[in-house]
């Protein structure tokens, strides 16, 4: 048994950062080292003297849409959120309702006036909802008018801007949250980046609730994640394997970036549309990455069980309370470290 409790640190409620930083890349970055089992501290922008020419950074291209939605059930005009999860095909969601308990199979809540209709149509467990959506026109530009960025519960502030929970190179709309690691890069710093001969490769991943959903069970083994979409082209697949022919090192820019490498790789890497529900612990076996960017995670998530497989749980946790006497920020809109 490996115990889920073996992931919880304590946090002060203060350094769950509220707002982004004024400028993506001043936040600060901690920079661990595995082998020497060493920390140092920096600022992100630092990531310009961390990096070399034989160095690959794998982005997640993921777009946030503007999922929350919030309407009225027809029947009874009791008010209904949705939160929308994944795309089924069909203009069919997997989504979060909330109260589950007001809504039953048929019934249609309506957003905006009737703009955006959602009938469900299956009824599953942990609230989530399979819901058939009725609209004329774009969805992308109708989630746009009526929906709100999906922040996570811990964040209280309002975002006044909702770029800021996106990242400049986010492409592809489809996630339910922002791939967070990703928020400190501005464009000014990937030209940098660029013009010193880093190796930028591309891959998307939806994130949803196989990311953010918490572990509940006490024996971490009995945790199933949930599935999520993900792609890697032809083009970013030969790319890949092309940068481990010439041992490049390999840097996977957040978890989500991190799950899609690791699910794609047999024998080198895969082009790959599928979803995966890779769970990744302690004792997993790292194949397809050398070094991982990544902000700091929740007690007892996947994602501090994630880093605790690339880094060592004892490692991790020293991090993460030394974090917590440097007052560095945490969370969605806190700092990054550098593990490598």
């Amino acid at each position: 048994m490996i115990k889920t409790t073996d992931y919880n640190y304590d946090l002060p409620q203060e350094l769950i950062a509220q707002t982004p930083l004024k400028n993506r890349s001043e936040s600060r970055l901690m920079v661990l080292n595995r082998q020497t089992k060493t920390i140092e501290h920096k600022v992100f922008s630092d990531i310009l003297d961390l990096l070399t020419p034989n160095d690959v950074l794998v982005f997640n291209d993921t777009k946030v849409i503007p999922a929350r939605l919030i309407g009225v059930k027809e029947e009874t005009n009791a008010v209904i959120e949705l939160l929308l999860l994944k795309d089924l095909g069909n203009n069919i969601w997997e989504s979060l309702a909330k109260p589950q308990r007001r809504v039953k199979i048929g019934s249609i809540i309506s957003f905006g006036n009737g703009e955006l209709k959602a009938k469900c149509i299956k009824k599953e467990e942990q609230g989530i909802c399979h819901f058939a959506l009725l609209y004329d026109g774009i969805l992308v530009e109708i989630l746009d008018r009526l929906g709100q960025m999906p922040l996570p519960p811990y964040i209280h502030e309002k975002l006044e801007d909702k770029n800021r929970y996106q990242t400049v190179y986010a492409k592809h709309p489809g996630s339910a949250a922002a791939p967070t690691a990703g928020l400190h890069f501005t464009e000014e710093l990937l030209e940098r980046l660029k013009a010193k001969g880093v190796q930028f490769i591309f891959v998307t991943l939806h994130v949803g609730l196989g990311t953010f959903r918490p572990v509940e069970e006490d024996d971490l083994t009995n945790h199933v994640m949930h599935e999520e979409y993900y792609e890697i082209s032809k083009e970013a697949a030969a790319a890949l394997n092309l940068a481990k022919a010439q041992g490049k090192r390999i840097i996977a820019v957040g978890t989500t970036s991190t799950r899609t490498l690791e699910s794609a790789y047999c024998d080198g890497f895969q082009p790959t549309c599928a979803t995966t529900d890779i769970f990744i612990y302690p004792g997993y076996q790292f194949q397809a990455i050398d070094a991982q960017i990544t902000n700091f995670h929740l007690p007892k998530s996947t994602l501090i069980m994630l880093v605790s497989a690339f880094a060592d749980r004892e490692f991790i946790l020293q991090a993460y309370r030394e974090a917590v006497k440097e007052k560095y920020r945490f969370f969605s809109f806190g700092d990054a470290m550098l593990i490598e």
